[in-house]
């Protein structure tokens, strides 16, 4: 009897040690990478020019926003600029509120109307070459209607990049989303959830709009497990006043 009342009480405190760990384990709480100040911890690349030339002052905080704004320029000429997050991720909740504004500048290309874009798992602003367009990564699309026509919203773009869908490789540069369209100057909130180079959901104001699992290089088939976080200015100016993350990876990387 005095032996089975030993086993029982250890086998009870080894119970109540692993709920304490369990209990004093710290939960992952969401960070903004945005400071609604000013863009410290950000790197600006725009194809043509060299790292951190904030080409026609197009990236910008005003009124506590993030702003890609081109009330500076007066046309566009293929100067597509990121702006980069410099710290890269792996597993991660990543969320955005975003707007766009204005009238698109002149020159800009027609599928660029209202056109932006969230680059992850993306290489480095400082990696990029000089003429180089667009980052090599994955791209969810944040994307606006013209006040008539259906446009979804968050597709996926690949840059360099492929993707599987359903067990499948997809090769297609883009590929369009379930969502509904979004019209106007209204504020739009998105969410990625992103698991290394597993599986990735899209998520436009809760709806879960698109999912698909293996990013990898499409010349190498190398699978993409973690990166940096851009957003675009491709023509359309563009607010941003939410950009924040809730980092996984203590739970997901052992």
């Amino acid at each position: 009897m005095r032996t089975k009342k030993i086993i029982y009480l250890s086998a009870l405190l080894t119970a109540c040690i692993l709920l304490s760990s369990c209990a004093v384990e710290k939960e992952p709480e969401w960070r903004p990478l945005f400071n609604g100040q000013n863009l410290d911890g950000w790197d600006i690349k725009f194809s043509g020019y060299e790292l951190n030339d904030n080409f026609r002052n197009t990236f910008r905080v005003e009124d506590g926003l993030l702003v890609a704004s081109y009330d500076e320029w007066d046309y566009f000429n293929g100067e597509f600029g990121h702006i980069f997050f410099n710290e890269p991720f792996s597993h991660y909740k990543l969320r955005v509120e975003y707007r766009f504004v204005g009238e698109q500048v002149e020159g800009g290309p027609g599928w660029a109307y209202r056109n932006n874009g969230i680059m992850f798992h993306s290489q480095s602003a400082e990696s990029m070459e000089l003429n180089q367009d667009f980052p090599t990564s994955v791209e969810a699309q944040l994307l606006g209607g013209d006040g008539e026509n259906e446009r979804t919203n968050m597709n996926v773009c690949t840059p360099g990049t492929q993707i599987m869908i359903d067990g499948r490789l997809r090769t297609e540069h883009c590929i369009t989303s379930t969502s509904d369209t979004y019209h106007g100057d209204r504020w739009v909130t998105v969410e990625l959830h992103v698991y290394g180079d597993s599986l990735i959901h899209h998520i436009v104001e809760q709806d879960t709009v698109f999912t698909y699992h293996n990013p990898q290089l499409s010349e190498t088939g190398e699978p993409l497990k973690k990166g940096y976080i851009a957003l675009q200015a491709e023509s359309h100016s563009t607010h941003f006043r939410k950009i924040e993350i809730l980092d996984l990876s203590d739970q997901y990387i052992k």
